[in-house]
């Protein structure tokens, strides 16, 4: 199996990392909502203007958005583009970076809950043991670091992560489809409902510097981790990319002691030893057994592999990988696999 997947899924969870610890360097320049909607609007305008200018060149590569994944992404948009981002950054309003951060670890958890219980996705003893040893890392990190006065902002993160959770779960649902268009459409869509929504509850614009740099870090630390996100779900589930992901708290807690000075657990070496652990359990799984593929028909992004020996059209894309139209016939047989596109399967 293809270990590039689980590289994708960590590339997101460090730049979303670093969204914590410099947007809390900015939130004294304007409102928790405004900012929320400047960083998804940032996320939204750059992957867009990126999607119009490779659009020609990416055409075959990518599918579209179909007409029964618009019910998908807005209720992702609901939750994870317009009430997460409030609540984070309400959250980070009462409570300190360092604190917010490792509640992060909740968003991994609660993906992999609704992923397992909801949408029937494939766990077995080893998936759960690392995806333990990550939150344990996590809650020893932040065992020291709650704090009472900052109970209602720490309550609101994980609300914040409780919305993430299921934003992360009704994306998997189109995750065939072209990252960067979801991820632009989001952006879009979030950015402009919180910055409207703002603007109405009375907060004012920051100055032109300020709305520059969150901009830019709304691009980085939502936008194009939401691209990679999606990339690594699409190929190996909710629930494991959720467990890469819940590295993103460590990496929010370690820069948040570098570059706002707050204080770091004497604890933090053990629970790193505690998170790589459980990343390793989940990069060195071996899940492999005898199972039936129904007859399928769909549209993705895809190579000529062992799942994909079709014929083609006169009008199919050349090169790969490429998207068109395809069948999947029924087969039974055995190989490592991943819950990806092709095998969301039921297990006995």
């Amino acid at each position: 199996m293809s270990r590039i997947p689980w590289l994708y899924g960590l590339i997101a969870a460090v730049l979303f990392g670093l969204s914590t610890p410099f947007t809390k360097l900015l939130l004294g320049t304007t409102s928790p909502t405004l900012m929320a909607g400047l960083l998804y609007l940032g996320s939204g305008i750059g992957l867009g203007c990126w999607y119009l200018i490779t659009k020609e060149r990416s055409r075959g590569r990518e599918p579209g958005l179909s007409r029964s994944d618009y019910s998908w992404l807005a209720c992702a948009i609901v939750f994870g583009g317009i009430a997460a981002p409030i609540l984070l950054l309400f959250g980070l309003s009462q409570t300190t970076a360092y604190s917010a951060s490792l509640l992060l670890n909740l968003e991994g958890v609660l993906t992999a809950v609704i992923a397992w219980r909801f949408f029937k996705e494939h766990w077995n003893r080893r998936v759960l043991v690392g995806m333990v040893c990550i939150t344990a890392g996590g809650v020893l990190l932040s065992s020291g670091s709650l704090n009472e006065r900052a109970l209602l902002g720490n309550l609101a993160v994980a609300g914040a992560c409780f919305c993430w959770a299921i934003d992360n779960n009704m994306t998997r649902n189109i995750s065939a489809a072209n990252p960067v268009q979801i991820a632009a459409l989001k952006g879009l869509i979030a950015g402009t409902c919180n910055v409207i929504l703002g603007l109405v509850v009375g907060a004012s614009m920051p100055p032109v510097a300020a709305v520059a740099t969150i901009v830019v870090l709304g691009l980085c630390t939502y936008g194009i981790s939401l691209v990679f996100y999606i990339i690594s779900l699409r190929s190996i589930g909710t629930a494991r990319t959720g467990a890469y992901f819940s590295t993103a708290p460590f990496v929010g807690a370690v820069v948040s002691w570098l570059l706002l000075h707050e204080p770091f657990m004497a604890n933090s070496g053990l629970a790193a030893i505690l998170m790589a652990a459980g990343v390793w359990l989940h990069l060195t799984e071996d899940h492999e057994h005898h199972h039936h593929h129904m007859e399928m028909t769909h549209e993705h992004s895809h190579a000529h592999d062992d799942h994909h020996q079709h014929e083609h059209r006169s009008d199919d894309p050349a090169g790969e990988p490429h998207s068109h139209v395809h069948v999947h016939q029924a087969v039974t047989h055995k190989h490592p696999h991943y819950p990806d596109l092709h095998h969301r399967h039921s297990h006995d």
